[in-house]
């Protein structure tokens, strides 16, 4: 890379920030979440000085109040597939393959993020991206008429087209290129308050799905939250109606823990927002739509497939309780604690079971050699400590929630589960990355930094 280029973590940086000024000038609400998810932070490391210290030993403590992720919702192949060479500017890939229509959503998607260890606590902004399925629309002249709407608009400016190429030209972008960059591709993100279809056409297709409705409709797709990471989310939840923000009833994820698995995320209710729809003489007339939210995320350690298996398992389960109780909101969080008693909830037993990842660091003061000394013979002896790795990915189930409970009641329909890998990738024009190698990959690494420095043996 030149001297002269920005490096991709640097515009991650400065995206993430810019996107954040303007989504809190569009959705003032998120200013105070934002707040008050660093104030609970705060009140959390002063009254755990372990959680503080482990955040500090994997350099992640400064990267807290930075930490925060989107979602945004593509129509089009076309547009995911540019949308890839955006996020590759800014060093974030697709990880993962998320297939929502289970859950009566007809879209599916993947994680834009960095992949490395080195660039994850660095700045870890990552971007939660859906593509519609049209085919799962049964109204084949509604289909038609969404394919029309969709092939009528550019979601992307002329500018970050050029800057893109010239980005893949030239290995990058130097420091008013990427400056320019950033603020092109701020345009496909923000708001638009006229529809591209008329009052008839937005109406037929909130009927089939508001989603749907959502994704045809704008010009742009507008980014339809931002989640910043909180310490204590239960806190977050508890607080926010002193706020004046309006938290949705349920928390998604697993219940609430000692230690922390995978992902819990909450919102404030979508905003009702003026919107204007062009009527049969071509004039604009007044109407509203609802798609845009805050969030909130919690995450804990990354599960091994073992581990995710068992949390599968274990949601399943809880779920068919749920169910056939007929539980309402405080009773299916008893039920869900009350299943998940069975995972275990300690760091020692996760890893012990090969249940979690974990990154492995020579104790502060250890140095000499340790000859034929295996890792586990290392933590043992407590020349090695252990962190949880932080869990950087997303859950189907918790996406649907959050998606279901912003598009209102009634949102969520039935569609046969269908995923589609395969045409996804062919849409994106890549492969999507497989997370747990990437989780894998930076617990092997910290174990071979260790072995290396103690003159140790192989694991």
């Amino acid at each position: 890379m030149s001297a002269h280029v920005v490096p991709p973590h640097e515009i991650r940086r400065r995206f993430a920030q810019a996107m954040s000024r303007m989504y809190r000038q569009e959705v003032p609400a998120y200013g105070t979440l934002m707040e008050l998810v660093a104030e609970v932070n705060r009140q959390a490391m002063a009254a755990d000085p372990a959680l503080r210290e482990g955040l500090e030993a994997t350099d992640s403590l400064d990267r807290i109040s930075e930490e925060r992720h989107g979602a945004i919702r593509l129509g089009t192949p076309a547009e995911l597939a540019t949308m890839r060479r955006v996020f590759a500017v800014m060093g974030m890939y697709p990880v993962g393959y998320y297939d929502l229509s289970a859950a009566g959503i007809p879209v599916h998607a993947t994680a834009f993020r960095p992949m490395t260890e080195a660039a994850l606590k660095t700045n870890p902004f990552r971007v939660f991206t859906s593509l519609l399925r049209l085919d799962l629309v049964a109204d084949p002249d509604l289909r038609a008429d969404a394919e029309k709407a969709l092939s009528r608009r550019d979601i992307f400016t002329p500018g970050v087209r050029d800057l893109i190429g010239r980005a893949e030209r030239q290995g990058g972008l130097s420091a008013e290129e990427a400056e320019t960059f950033i603020q092109e591709a701020l345009e496909t993100f923000r708001w638009h308050d006229r529809a591209l279809v008329s009052r008839d056409l937005y109406e037929r297709l909130h009927r089939s799905h508001r989603l749907l409705a959502d994704v045809v409709s704008f010009r742009g797709p507008h980014i339809n939250h931002l989640t910043p990471r909180t310490l204590d989310i239960d806190r977050v939840q508890e607080l926010m109606p002193a706020r004046g923000i309006a938290p949705k009833e349920t928390i998604e994820g697993p219940p609430r823990r000692r230690c922390p698995i995978l992902l819990r995320q909450t919102s404030f209710k979508a905003l009702e927002e003026p919107v204007a729809f062009r009527d049969e003489t071509g004039a604009f007339v007044q109407g509203t739509h609802t798609a845009r939210f805050g969030e909130i995320e919690q995450r804990g350690v990354a599960l091994t497939p073992a581990g995710r298996a068992l949390y599968d398992q274990l949601l399943a389960r809880a779920q068919a309780r749920q169910k056939e109780e007929k539980a309402g909101p405080a009773a299916a969080a008893a039920i869900l604690a009350d299943v998940f008693s069975d995972f275990p909830d300690s760091y020692a037993e996760l890893r012990a079971r090969g249940l979690a990842y974990f990154e492995y660091a020579v104790a502060q003061g250890v140095s000499g050699a340790r000859p034929g000394a295996s890792i586990e013979d290392l933590v043992a002896a407590g020349d090695v400590v252990v962190h949880p790795i932080v869990y950087e990915d997303f859950l189907p189930v918790s996406a649907a929630g959050i998606f279901q409970s912003n598009l209102g009641e009634g949102a969520a329909q039935s569609f046969a589960r269908s995923p589609n890998r395969e045409a996804f990738e062919a849409a994106l024009g890549a492969p999507v990355a497989d997370e747990f190698r990437l989780y894998e990959d930076i617990e092997r690494a910290s174990i071979d930094r260790c072995l290396r420095a103690l003159g140790a043996s192989a694991a």
